[in-house]
């Protein structure tokens, strides 16, 4: 038989307050955010439930709809970040300056090539090939 447990969760100011009842017995537990509250709710219900199988219903002011949707909408949103800089066109950033945009570092030992591979020149680009001159078909 399936035993259903009842997660309640109470805003109290940044924190959440949860009780969680079932099985003739209640816990309750504060976190810092509704994310970190579910979470320690999915931990007090397996102090509850043990082994037996249970169903958890998530309540806010009494409604599963209303913890789903201030849930999902904590996991969805995205974190406030400061805005993006963007430096003027033709500005150098900071990290560079004139003088070292144009040079590379060196590689280190571990990527370098051994002198006689350095030392070898590319060979030079093949000519192109000739064009065929064959006669062209009359209709």
């Amino acid at each position: 038989m399936v035993e259903t447990i009842t997660a309640t969760y109470v805003q109290e100011d940044a924190d959440w307050a949860i009780t969680v009842s079932g099985r003739g017995k209640e816990l309750t537990a504060r976190e810092p955010g509704i994310i970190a509250a579910r979470d320690r709710a999915d931990q007090l219900v397996e102090e509850l439930a043990g082994d037996a199988k249970t169903t958890v219903v998530h309540l806010l002011n009494g409604s599963a709809l209303d913890f789903t949707s201030a849930y999902m909408t904590a996991r969805l949103t995205l974190p406030k970040l400061p805005p993006l800089e963007v430096p003027p066109p033709g500005s150098v950033p900071k990290q560079q300056t004139p003088a070292s945009a144009d040079k590379k570092p060196p590689l280190p030992p571990s990527k370098q090539l051994p002198k006689a591979v350095e030392d070898r020149k590319a060979p030079a680009e093949p000519a192109p090939a000739a064009e065929s001159k064959a006669p062209a078909k009359q209709a």
